[in-house]
């Protein structure tokens, strides 16, 4: 992993992206890495679009802003790509991870040209496989790991696990559908370019 990586996450209100950042960050101090986890809000509301952010290094990190060049762009809602330039500052050599069931022509028409690596995942079809209702935090917090490799999938699993069981104290019996959908996500990531 380099020094600092910055992620960049675009959702709607109401569909976890706020959350998935958030459990990113602690994943990642578990394992030992400095990290920033943090929300850009416009109107409050479900169904609106919001960004939220995640720094994870290294060494300790001193920048307290919006990420504008991010490493990596996570897209929680695929119909963000005809009102949102959510490549706008992705470096080259970074990724986008699209939630999506659109065909790669369609999402390379979408991108501006971007040229740097490209993945898919049908959060949808996974989350309801595991889960039984629509959620794409928890298959896209997977899909960012596998991708972004800020962590090993054993660690990120066995860190998930412990997050889970703290989470859902109430609610244990939703603890193996999310393992669930993360072990799948992790395997399911398809690369477009």
């Amino acid at each position: 992993m380099k020094d600092l990586i910055e992620i960049r996450w675009h959702g709607r209100g109401g569909q976890g992206a706020k959350t998935a950042s958030l459990l990113l960050a602690d994943a990642a101090f578990n394992t030992g890495k400095y990290i920033q986890g943090f929300p850009e809000y416009g109107p409050e509301r479900m169904g609106a679009p919001i960004t939220a952010y995640n720094r994870i290094g290294n060494n300790p990190i001193t920048v307290h802003s919006n990420i504008y060049e991010p490493d990596f762009v996570v897209v929680v809602d695929d119909t963000l790509l005809e009102s949102v330039d959510v490549t706008a500052g992705l470096k080259e050599d970074g990724a986008l991870v699209i939630n999506t069931t659109k065909d790669n022509d369609y999402l390379l028409s979408k991108l501006k040209g971007y040229k740097g690596g490209v993945y898919k995942i049908d959060a949808r079809r996974i989350s309801e496989e595991a889960l039984g209702r629509y959620f794409p935090n928890t298959p896209m917090l997977a899909a960012i790991v596998k991708v972004s490799e800020i962590m090993t999938d054993e660690d990120f699993l066995n860190d998930m696990i412990g997050s889970f069981k703290h989470k859902f104290a109430k609610k244990p019996e939703v603890i193996e559908g999310n393992m669930k959908a993360l072990e799948m996500a992790l395997k399911q990531v398809e690369k477009v370019q």
